[in-house]
């Protein structure tokens, strides 16, 4: 075939395809058989080979796969992906109503009401029309990059003909539809493998596969729910949806633009019984307020946005028995009594145990072994005992008692005032204590320490080769090469050889370049998530400096309270913790921040206070705060009789402005900033 003969057939294939996608994905139409449609596209795959320099990312072929990912590298995403909070009653949604009134200072307020759909959160990046890149939602701050996997979702849009931004992101939700969940575990159960055990998780499970082929197998689909782009003369949240879904998008046609607090709950109402005829599972109505300038106003706290809100209905329960209480030891030292069940269906899986969390629980539900309980998910997700039936108590019951010692090493178990855990304070000799450390040392938000699972640390352990964090560092390959360890409860053995000891070697090697914040976060510190751990190793600047800080001075640094200063004096008082530290320096981590630049810029800006509000030109948002971090400046989300300057873009919410006239904070425009540093 001629060369310019097939670019134009390849060319009309790819458009015949496409259009055959969006309008079975998006419009739940066909036009033509799947017979037909299988033709066309092995005529396009058979040309593609034939002439392989007309080969495009974005040809409707490579919506079946076949790239295998060995590793999904880590993005960082333009704005937080936040997590909503939930409601489940009436009064709830109208105090959620008040207090969006109150800070717009309005009596009527729209909102954009859609259902919420149980799938797996995901950012697209578009530019100039074409696909770029799909990153899940990760810790919120960044995400992992599974474009190999995205692209085989055939409802998604890989160019867009229409006019559209140069660049732009959409968010929305992949999801498995009931009628392929149903599909694929039928499949698994024939083949002998576990079955999934809700289409969420079936979800999840397929976007982190490899093999892109075997996900294409799968049928994803995605909803899309959000636009964000800087330069959209879009104005409200429901015309972002209409523009969405005119240039091709999947937006389901179930959202409403809702004129009052009123309407909402009817919207709530007329989807109760309704939502469960759809052929995706939902777990409640998502509440947006719809103009987006209110949004900006509106803002965010540090894990959700203050102009939205989950409405979750009653969460379905079921009854059945406890049939043992066992006992778990955390990371921490806390105990947490669990609940064995006898296994029972609840909201598509199947239930074998649930969280007592403490001693209070158990005495407040009066919980007893051979109890016929009440269950439920918290959340549609987290099982929970919400009740017992007592008039089916049996008459020999008896009280259950608390457990007195560790299950794990016998120690004598302690209640600290005011917390309602009993804790074991062997904390450098209880194993599971030593495992969930080790555990959250290497985990992906700490030193991201790979090729290492919980298994391969219970052989570490139970071989002497490691006895904490510290002794990772001191692995040889002869310690680990043909180490055995059992990988499930059937007592599999399996042993590590030479590839995977190289790739554990390297990955602990690699740690060692992982930010002070990271180690700090790392340390297991209770009550040191990882957003403090950022702000303290900003402020200190290094392991020593924070170890000999007083309660004053740690509880001075932006949003870090009593409890957290607290245990930090605690964590810094013990001896064994002090000697960790000198091993983990021995081995080359790093306790200190970047010196990114000389010590006359990291002064410029010392032990002053920003907070941040519009959008700039020189910078992002999260650039401008590490230009004010690296200069010695500390970055504050909210004004304060702290805060020393506003630094200030376009599109500025007022009332930040207002509030830092009458607090009297300087205003800073991007120019002035630039000229101080």
């Amino acid at each position: 075939m001629d060369k310019n003969l097939a670019k134009q057939k390849i060319l009309l294939l790819r458009k015949e395809l496409e259009y055959h996608n969006q309008l079975y994905y998006n419009k739940h139409k066909n036009e033509i058989s799947d017979y037909e449609y299988d033709q066309k596209m092995n005529n396009l795959i058979d040309l593609e080979k034939k002439f392989p320099e007309f080969n495009s990312m974005n040809s409707p072929s490579i919506r079946v796969g076949g790239k295998i990912t060995r590793e999904f590298k880590t993005i960082k995403h333009s704005s937080p992906m936040l997590s909503l909070s939930n409601t489940y009653s009436e009064e709830e949604i109208d105090d959620f109503d008040k207090r969006v009134k109150k800070i717009l200072k309005i009596n009527e307020i729209e909102y954009t009401c859609e259902l919420k759909f149980d799938g797996v959160a995901l950012s697209i990046i578009y530019s100039k029309g074409k696909f770029v890149r799909a990153v899940t939602r990760g810790d919120g701050k960044k995400g992992d990059e599974i474009s190999n996997n995205v692209i085989t979702i055939k409802s998604l849009p890989l160019e867009i003909n229409n006019d559209t931004p140069e660049y732009f992101e959409v968010r929305g939700e992949v999801f498995l539809s009931k009628l392929n969940f149903e599909r694929i575990n039928k499949l698994k159960i024939k083949n002998n493998e576990i079955a999934f055990s809700n289409p969420r998780n079936a979800a999840s499970g397929s976007l982190k596969m490899q093999n892109s082929s075997i996900v294409s197998k799968r049928n994803l689909n995605c909803y899309i729910y959000s636009l964000i782009c800087e330069n959209s003369n879009i104005k409200t949240h429901e015309k972002s949806l209409n523009y969405l879904k005119k240039i091709g998008f999947n937006i389901p046609d179930t959202y409403k633009k809702c004129n009052s607090i009123n309407d909402v709950k009817k919207y709530i109402q007329s989807w109760k019984n309704k939502r469960f005829s759809l052929g995706v599972e939902t777990d409640g109505i998502v509440i947006k307020v719809n103009n987006l300038y209110y949004q900006k106003i509106l803002g965010n706290t540090s894990k959700s946005p203050r102009w939205a809100i989950a409405y979750k209905y009653k969460a379905e329960n079921s009854k059945t028995k406890i049939i043992d209480i066992k006992y778990q030891v955390g990371r921490t030292g806390a105990i947490t009594p669990v609940a064995i069940l006898n296994p029972v269906q609840l909201s598509g899986s199947i239930v074998k145990r649930a969280s007592l969390h403490n001693s209070n629980e158990i005495k407040r539900l009066d919980i007893r072994i051979n109890d016929t309980v009440i269950i439920e998910k918290g959340g549609e997700i987290i099982p929970k005992i919400t009740g017992v039936e007592i008039n089916k108590r049996a008459i020999n019951s008896s009280i259950l008692a608390f457990i007195t010692s560790c299950p794990a090493c016998g120690t004598p178990l302690k209640k600290i005032d005011k917390q309602a855990n009993h804790y074991c304070l062997n904390h450098n000799k209880c194993k599971p204590q030593i495992l969930g450390k080790i555990e959250h040392f290497i985990s992906k938000s700490a030193m991201n320490i790979e090729h290492i699972g919980p298994e391969t640390i219970k052989g570490l352990l139970n071989n002497n080769i490691i006895k904490d964090i510290s002794d990772l560092y001191k692995i040889q390959y002869e310690n680990i090469i043909n180490l055995e360890f059992k990988i499930n409860k059937n007592d599999k053995i399996r042993s590590l050889k030479n590839k995977s000891c190289k790739n554990i070697l390297t990955s602990i090697k690699n740690s060692k370049n992982q930010p002070f914040s990271n180690l700090l976060f790392g340390l297991g510190i209770r009550y040191v998530g990882k957003t403090t751990a950022e702000k303290l190793t900003s402020y200190f600047k290094n392991i020593d400096t924070l170890i000999n800080a007083s309660f004053d001075e740690i509880i001075f640094v932006d949003e870090i309270g009593d409890k957290i200063a607290d245990s930090i004096i605690s964590y810094f008082s013990n001896k064994e913790n002090l000697k960790l530290i000198k091993r983990l320096k021995t081995s080359g981590l790093i306790f200190h921040e970047n010196q990114s630049k000389n010590e006359s810029n990291e002064n410029k800006l010392r032990d002053l206070n920003f907070v941040i509000s519009g959008t700039f030109t020189n910078y992002s948002r999260e650039e401008i705060k590490n230009e004010i971090i690296i200069n010695g400046g500390k970055v504050s989300s909210s004004l304060s009789s702290k805060t020393n300057y506003l630094l200030t873009g376009k599109n500025i919410g007022p009332k930040k402005e207002i509030k830092a006239i009458e607090l009297n904070i300087k205003i800073l425009s991007e120019k002035d900033f630039i000229k101080m540093i």
